[in-house]
């Protein structure tokens, strides 16, 4: 009798094989050396009315399929899978430290393929049932996340963080998308930096969280290397997903952007732009050839 196949070995996501590649260690401890800052106290937000219901807002699932990047409804594909996998390892991380329910995402340098990597790995967050993702963007100086979904521009973060009299909640857009809201990045400031720093910043974050518990907030940042803006923002968020393109990204440089991002203990690495050789099924064919049965 002949003796039954090993079974297959597992395939390493894409956080696993930018872990193999660049010598990191996943989890704490990424950034060379020193110990981890002491965050200041949280300032106590104030209550708030309740913001009146705003209509879901469509998202351009044609522009999404053009881009190709997911596509809502749409069938699983090897895109899918990948994400899948990342969204898992980021929840099975979340309460590592800061705000648990937060996801920096940030590249070394632009067209690195963090606004694709945020988009997509939100509409895959959004098909989760227990969570209500809210995909901010932090890319101040080039905001392209509404664009890249279809949704209208409008105020945003910066404007709350500069005005008092602007309620952040009125700036979410609600979109068609079930679970899934976004926050423009709003109107442009030279001091958005300082803004991020602030305790008003840490006050209206707090109030984001105290508005829906189970809100997981995904900030789609400034390139680390490029402005200031991340090294800010990371003080605020419970982990960092730092995109790495294959092809592009160097390790002297992917080492400076996560020594700048100190002010989180928890920083991971996103393969992207990888050129895989074709072994067997991937991550999709299993579904398709079911659909073909």
């Amino acid at each position: 009798m002949n003796s039954a196949p090993p079974p297959p070995r597992r395939r390493n996501s894409l956080l696993e094989r930018a872990v193999e590649r660049y010598g990191f260690q996943p989890g704490v401890g990424l950034r060379p050396g020193g110990s981890s800052p002491v965050s200041a106290p949280m300032a106590v937000a104030p209550e708030v009315a309740p913001v009146p219901a705003r209509a879901p807002e469509p998202i351009d699932r044609v522009r999404l399929a053009e881009r190709g990047m997911l596509v809502p409804g749409g069938a699983v594909s090897t895109l899918a899978e990948e994400f899948r996998l990342v969204k898992r390892q980021l929840l099975a991380a979340r309460g590592a430290g800061g705000r648990p329910l937060s996801v920096l995402v940030c590249s070394a340098h632009p067209d690195e393929g963090k606004t694709f990597c945020a988009v997509n790995l939100s509409l895959s967050l959004a098909a989760e049932r227990d969570w209500e993702v809210l995909l901010v963007d932090a890319d101040f100086a080039k905001p392209d996340v509404p664009d890249t979904l279809g949704l209208p521009a409008g105020p945003g973060l910066l404007d709350a963080l500069a005005d008092p009299s602007v309620d952040l909640e009125s700036c979410i857009i609600p979109t068609d998308v079930p679970h899934l809201s976004v926050l423009p990045a709003g109107t442009r400031s030279d001091s958005d930096t300082e803004l991020l720093a602030s305790e008003r910043a840490r006050a209206l974050l707090d109030r984001l969280e105290q508005a829906q518990p189970r809100r997981l907030m995904l900030f789609d940042s400034a390139p680390v290397l490029a402005a200031s803006t991340a090294s800010a923002l990371a003080e605020h968020v419970g982990q960092v997903l730092m995109v790495v393109r294959a092809d592009r990204t160097g390790e002297s440089d992917l080492r400076e952007a996560v020594a700048l991002l100190d002010g989180c203990e928890t920083v991971q690495l996103l393969l992207n732009a990888v050129s895989l050789q074709p072994r067997g099924h991937r991550f999709g064919s299993y579904y398709e050839a079911e659909e073909e049965a």
